[in-house]
């Protein structure tokens, strides 16, 4: 019998949440129901990043950036790094105030951050040890599976005004 009690606990303890971990991930991903993050930015025309159709308040430049400054916030939201999280000033901190990238290799840095970060966000949404419904210590009653929701429906948001951003300035060649 103390066989029996020493292989139980030696069983590994199956992860219940897994099938929510695995469709989070995929709505992380994008690509089901509307065009991936990929999609959206490949081959964007450089000398249209900075351009700001009449009638938008934004350029592309803006929204990608917007994306990966919302995306990292919330990110260290769910994981704060060493010292905790510290709230960034909404809406200035989220937007930048030029159309234009800063250099001529902003673009490509700010869609490497962005890939970065969701993978480190998905990371904690894979971890078996992460409750998705336990609230944070810290914030107002929010958990993982709120802000893994939260990033997903930001990201098809501003993917979408990207593309019709793109579709006013002829392109959007999919």
């Amino acid at each position: 019998m103390a066989t029996t009690k020493a292989a139980e606990k030696s069983k590994p303890t199956e992860d219940v949440q897994e099938p929510l971990r695995k469709q989070l991930i995929a709505l992380l991903y994008g690509g089901q129901a509307h065009a991936t993050f990929d999609d959206a930015i490949k081959n964007f025309p450089t000398d249209l990043r900075s351009t700001v159709p009449p009638n938008l308040p934004y350029s592309a430049w803006q929204l990608l950036e917007h994306l990966r400054i919302t995306q990292r916030d919330i990110l260290n939201f769910s994981a704060p790094p060493t010292g905790g999280y510290h709230s960034i000033q909404w809406p200035d901190a989220y937007w930048p105030k030029s159309p234009e990238p800063p250099s001529p290799h902003s673009w490509d840095e700010s869609i490497a951050a962005f890939h970065s970060d969701l993978k480190n966000f998905i990371a904690l949404i894979e971890n078996p040890k992460s409750d998705l419904y336990k609230p944070f210590r810290w914030g107002d009653g929010q958990n993982l599976l709120r802000e893994a929701l939260l990033v997903a429906d930001h990201n098809a948001y501003h993917l979408g005004e990207l593309i019709i951003l793109r579709r006013l300035l002829g392109a959007w060649h999919k």
